[in-house]
């Protein structure tokens, strides 16, 4: 067990934000981890995991241990009916790729899911979602170590308390490190195509996993920058949902409004509220703005620090309420320094 002291953390986020860890360790195998938990605990310092880094604002200094999540491996568990395989990634897997290779298993579920950020152990705690399609349609379960308790745990899907962007991972910051996710893939393709440029695909008869993820990989390419060329964090704000008659106030009012049926609600489309705020491609004086190409996106060019991403989080949130009565929230989680 390596424990290292003032680590920088910099290239670990893809915002780019200036940050260093008290502690740091490398998690490579599983067993490592409740000996870890304990000497944190020992000092009264809190533990948090980094896997990606795509979906966080740090603060400059951040106190604790920070465990760096590296396991690794896919593992076909079962097929119960020769049509549905039940396959495990480990957490510290590079999401996109759990991605093609299911496509190239000859599985659908996760194709609308491409180039999504970061790693399966992470996907559960946003409940990543794209393209009408969310993880929870497909976890089965998931293993974690409890840090409060000190013990092993496994959640089946239905008590993950998913919501949109949202689980009981979320909800208990740093209490579970997620150590792998267990998914049910389908051979028969039930393609998901209701969203966006998406729907394009309808009449095609040569339709494939591929073809979707391909699309999906080309459209998320042409609107979101690279973190290793612009620092970002991918969408930046959640789609807000309204009821029946707020949606209905603000069609009336905007009628291009572009707004998603999401049970009894409507979701609505955030990038297209912040844009008619006249804020795509603007920035504050430290270069945090958003993207020129999709204004959902908080770039960091300059690579201001977490407080900088802040106060345009907040002018952005402004902006858009004082126009359409609508509160926006953050997407990517907040590491403050206690």
């Amino acid at each position: 067990m390596t424990i290292q002291r003032d680590v920088d953390l910099s290239a670990r986020n893809t915002l780019g934000v200036t940050a260093h860890a008290d502690y740091w360790a490398d998690i490579t195998d599983r067993t490592q981890i409740p000996e870890l938990v304990d000497w944190a605990q020992a000092r009264s310092l809190p533990v948090r995991v980094l896997g990606g880094g795509s979906n966080l604002v740090m603060a400059p200094r951040i106190r604790g241990l920070v465990l760096g999540m590296n396991l690794r491996g896919r593992q076909r568990l079962d097929s119960s009916d020769g049509r549905l395989e039940h396959w495990r990634f480990q957490a510290g897997e590079n999401w996109h790729e759990c991605v093609r290779f299911s496509v190239e298993q000859g599985l659908s579920g996760l194709e609308n899911l491409a180039l999504i950020p970061g790693q399966a152990g992470a996907a559960p705690i946003q409940n990543i979602g794209a393209y009408g399609v969310e993880l929870s349609d497909v976890l089965v379960a998931v293993d974690a170590f409890d840090t409060v308790e000190g013990r092993w745990v496994r959640f089946a899907s239905k008590d993950c308390d998913f919501a949109y962007r949202d689980s009981r991972f979320k909800q208990a910051s740093n209490r579970y490190i997620i150590t792998s996710i267990d998914l049910e893939l389908s051979r028969d393709f039930h393609p998901v195509l209701d969203y966006g440029p998406l729907q394009s695909l309808k009449n095609r008869d040569d339709l494939t996993p591929w073809t979707v993820m391909d699309t999906v990989i080309s459209v998320r390419q042409s609107k979101l920058p690279d973190p290793g060329d612009i620092p970002n964090a991918g969408s930046f704000f959640k789609n807000p949902l309204v009821s029946e008659e707020v949606y209905r106030s603000l069609k009336q009012r905007w009628p291009e409004l572009v707004a998603y049926p999401s049970g009894a609600a409507w979701k609505l489309a955030a990038g297209w509220l912040i844009d008619q705020c006249g804020l795509k491609g603007q920035a504050n004086a430290s270069g945090v703005g958003c993207y020129d190409k999709q204004a959902l996106v908080v770039v960091n060019p300059r690579r201001a620090d977490g407080s900088e991403i802040l106060d345009w989080q907040r002018h952005v949130q402004s902006e858009v309420e004082s126009t359409f009565g609508v509160r926006l929230e953050r997407e990517p989680r907040l590491w403050n320094g206690s």
